[in-house]
């Protein structure tokens, strides 16, 4: 007697494909195709499939229509697709539980092999010569000598053969061959290519060997053979090594953290991690080599600058209040500096012209590119100058710590690699008053703000400056600013009290890179600024006493070493040129 088939139900307003229904009126699945799965179809006394069926009909009395929720078998053409996409998902299933198999013997295999691995162990032959211990950047002839050409050894170390190594560092690259481990070591200093052959490469060290890893390595210099490539076309072939640090792998590994494609949030939480790739150290010695160039620059132009170290906890501003961090300095408010230009000053009439490199702190919710909460501001402050011999001082600067930096060949080719369109700019620097700005910005058809053609009195906006810049395509030294949107102690042009002698330096990609101004050095005249602007004058008597003791005509300026760098390496943001960049909402890690 044939067994009476079961009914299955599914609604598609009002089930649920998931394994808490069972296909009853009272839980039924949303699908017909998910119903075939948990109920798959049978020749004979197979499942019948009831979906609701919508009915209209004319309530008794009142005329009005109502729909009526019938259960009804599904239609032909619906379970032919529904039977069409079974078939399909019974395949995509077979496939997925012979993958399933191959990785579980796979998996097997491997764990298999690792036991054996285990039982491999290795040590160093007493017999070998001693190994000189070596950073990755040695290159020095004296000390190592490269094997060239081929031997049926992997390490010969008879007479005119090459140097013994030990060397350490973490694993940056890695590569396995069916009997032959390519690994480049990295060590901050440079990197070299190691090659594991033998019973190395059969050690569960070596087997399990991950990215980051941190490793002491023994062996014989290479040449590189011909075609082949590595960094400083050399490589170490191993006779020994010992893990140091074992780095974490599968879902933990630095690739899965730091994914190219990670967004840009990831990349900041991972910081830590983002500096040992090539791109973010090579930015960050460029830094250094830039700040190196900085000093020695400022020593070498005559007069020269010394250096002095303002400090960073202060009662008062420079750059207008709204930017300013505010703390608790043991009951009394005070603020982290905006600039330390203020107390550069002041240095003036007994240390000469100074610079300091300090980070400088400014409270603005900007998100652009070019815009940190924290930075490392190069300020310098310069007596009895005119407002042209600040411009050529600071061409002179500028240009003199591209030459330094670019002088150290490993440096050259960091920055040629991070940025292959870098040119060194030429000397004058175009100059441009700011009148003549908004008459190009007019010309060319560049609005302001609010969509409106510019005109004086505006404050050029960041991304028109910009793109000023990038079509001038130089260095542009844009003057002469209007007293309104300047700070409040910049000297008026005495041709033009509409205009303050002031500079920004613009840069093609990146935009404003330095300010500078003449100061005002007329008690009076400083007297009337801070009335102007509702500042007190209280708080800053040591800053005003420089005009009553002895003033001066003196200028000066601010550099942001990020965008200065942003600009030398390419950066679209000076975000990637701060160690860990501090900006609105981020202050870890």
């Amino acid at each position: 007697m044939a067994t009476p088939s079961k009914d299955v139900y599914f609604d598609e307003e009002l089930g649920k494909d998931d394994t808490s229904r069972d296909g009853s009126q009272q839980k039924p699945y949303k699908t017909l195709l998910f119903a075939h799965i948990q109920h798959p179809p049978a020749l004979e006394n197979g499942p019948q499939y009831l979906t609701r069926k919508k009915e209209a009909g004319a309530d008794q009395g009142s005329g009005v229509s109502e729909i009526h929720h019938e259960w009804a078998p599904a239609t032909k053409s619906a379970l032919k697709k529904a039977g069409n996409l079974y078939e399909q998902h019974k395949k995509k299933q077979a496939k997925g539980d012979e993958l399933a198999i191959r990785e579980k013997q796979e998996s097997e295999k491997r764990q298999h092999a690792l036991e054996e691995a285990k039982k491999v162990q290795i040590q160093q032959d007493p017999q070998l010569p001693k190994a000189i211990k070596i950073r990755l950047n040695e290159e020095d002839p004296k000390l190592i000598q490269l094997r060239s050409g081929k031997s049926d050894k992997d390490v010969d170390y008879s007479e005119g053969r090459g140097t013994r190594v030990r060397v350490t560092g973490r694993v940056h690259r890695l590569r396995t061959q069916k009997d032959v481990i390519f690994f480049t070591l990295q060590d901050g200093y440079g990197l070299l290519q190691c090659v594991l052959t033998g019973d190395l490469t059969k050690t569960y060290d070596a087997m399990t060997m991950t990215l980051e890893t941190s490793l002491e390595v023994y062996g014989e210099m290479w040449e590189v053979p011909p075609k082949q490539h590595a960094p400083n076309d050399r490589e170490l072939h191993a006779d020994y090594f010992i893990v140091i640090g074992k780095a974490v792998g599968d879902k933990e590994a630095i690739t899965t953290r730091v994914s190219p494609d990670a967004d840009p949030q990831t990349l900041y939480d991972n910081r830590h991690l983002v500096l040992r790739g090539e791109n973010a150290s090579s930015v960050m010695k460029v830094r250094a080599a830039l700040l190196r160039a900085f000093r020695q620059a400022y020593e070498e132009i005559t007069p020269s600058c010394l250096e002095v170290t303002p400090p960073c906890m202060v009662q008062t501003q420079v750059e207008g209040g709204a930017t300013l961090f505010a703390f608790d300095y043991y009951g009394q408010k005070a603020y982290l500096t905006q600039s330390s230009q203020l107390y550069l000053e002041t240095c003036l009439p007994s240390l000469g012209n100074v610079f300091c490199v300090a980070p400088s702190f400014r409270a603005e919710k900007s998100q652009t590119r070019r815009h940190l909460s924290e930075y490392t501001h190069i300020e310098a402050e310069l007596d009895f100058i005119a407002f042209d011999d600040l411009l050529v001082h600071l061409e002179l600067v500028m240009c003199r710590v591209i030459e330094i930096a670019l002088a150290n060949p490993q440096i050259a080719q960091q920055v040629r690699d991070l940025n292959p369109k870098f040119k060194v700019p030429e000397r004058p620097f175009m100059r441009m008053k700011y009148a003549d700005a908004i008459v190009w910005l007019i010309e060319h058809d560049i609005m302001n703000t609010e969509g409106e053609p510019h005109k004086f009195g505006d404050d050029i906006a960041e991304a028109v400056e910009r793109k000023m810049t990038d079509i001038i395509d130089r260095p542009i030294f844009l003057t002469h600013f209007p007293t309104e949107i300047k700070a409040f102690y910049m000297k008026k042009d005495p041709q033009d009290p509409r205009v303050t002698e002031s500079v920004d330096c613009l840069m093609p990609g990146v935009g404003e890179i330095v300010g500078g101004s003449m100061r005002m050095d007329d008690y009076d005249e400083l007297m009337e600024a801070y009335k102007r602007v509702e500042i007190d004058p209280t708080p800053y008597y040591w800053y005003t006493d420089q005009r009553k003791y002895g003033t001066s005509p003196h200028g000066g300026y601010g550099l942001g070493l990020e965008r200065f760098l942003a600009w030398m390496c390419g950066r679209f943001t000076v975000k990637d040129c701060s160690l860990y960049p501090r900006f609105t909402d981020r202050c870890t890690p």
